[in-house]
């Protein structure tokens, strides 16, 4: 009997660290829902971020409805900050936090400059989507406060396809611990790392350009309207709720249904290693 009782309290222990470790989705939390359908970039998440249209973004078939495809060269869109996303009043800090979007890049193998999907933050505190070099890399970071250098996780992806990218901070607190920040490509968990939670961080967003300073894998950048896409971008949203499996299954199932991948060769172990940010 004893022994039933343990079995039963461990197993309740297990599903409790369960529901911890992978929190789905809340819609109470959502903070920003651009579908990019048109020039307009309403946010329909009720928040009333409206975007800006910088340059000429052309409208074309999206994953969902429409997308909006930028040219890389002076095609973007910049986010008016808000408290829910990166300016704090209460908490002090972002424990959870999921941002993603479809995207389709012309040509993945540029090199000589970033492509940036999305930007928020600056030089201190912040998180960046891009793609570089036949990757597509998320990134977050906290370089006051506990001192979390940041994590660029990244995974290959190829020119002219559409993928579902998603970076998911989870359950973390202001210290550094393991397997808080997580990288998923098309429903997939690509890499798991080490993360922290992300305080206020007043810098402006970008869609598709460098709105404010930013953050890569390998340089710190200072300056605006700079590290252009090329290529669409669909349905990006910003929620400060920590996504499942589940939930990210559903988002990639229209481009998984499509364009099957089977190319998610990572490199985020690697990318530990070239890190000379500190």
């Amino acid at each position: 009997m004893a022994e039933h009782r343990f079995i039963f309290i461990f197993s309740v222990l297990l599903m409790f660290i369960a529901a911890a470790t992978y929190a789905a989705k809340d819609e109470a939390t959502v903070e920003g829902e651009w579908k990019l359908e048109d020039l307009d970039v309403a946010d329909t998440s009720g928040k009333g971020l409206d975007g800006t249209v910088v340059g000429d973004p052309e409208i074309v078939d999206g994953v969902v409805g429409k997308a909006l495809r930028f040219d890389g060269i002076d095609d973007g869109v910049q986010l008016p900050s808000d408290v829910g996303i990166n300016t704090i009043v209460a908490p002090d800090f972002y424990s959870d936090r999921t941002i993603a979007c479809y995207f389709n890049c012309d040509d993945v193998d540029i090199a000589d400059h970033k492509q940036l999907i999305y930007e928020e933050g600056g030089a201190t505190r912040g998180f960046n989507l891009y793609v570089f070099d036949g990757e597509v890399y998320v990134g977050a970071w906290n370089r006051a406060e506990y001192n979390w250098d940041g994590a660029w996780p990244s995974a290959s992806v190829d020119s002219g396809m559409w993928y579902h990218v998603a970076l998911v901070l989870r359950d973390t607190t202001n210290a550094v611990e393991a397997d808080k920040f997580e990288l998923w490509l098309n429903g997939k968990l690509i890499a798991s790392e080490d993360g922290g939670a992300l305080y206020g961080h007043g810098a402006a967003l970008g869609i598709a350009h460098v709105n404010a300073d930013t953050v890569f894998h390998d340089e710190v950048i200072s300056g605006t309207e700079v590290h252009y896409y090329g290529g669409a971008v669909d349905e990006l949203i910003v929620y400060n709720s920590a996504f499942d499996a589940a939930d990210l299954a559903e988002y990639a199932e229209p481009v998984v249904s499509v364009e099957p991948q089977d190319k998610f060769t990572t490199t985020w172990a690697n990318i530990k290693a070239q890190r000379t940010l500190r």
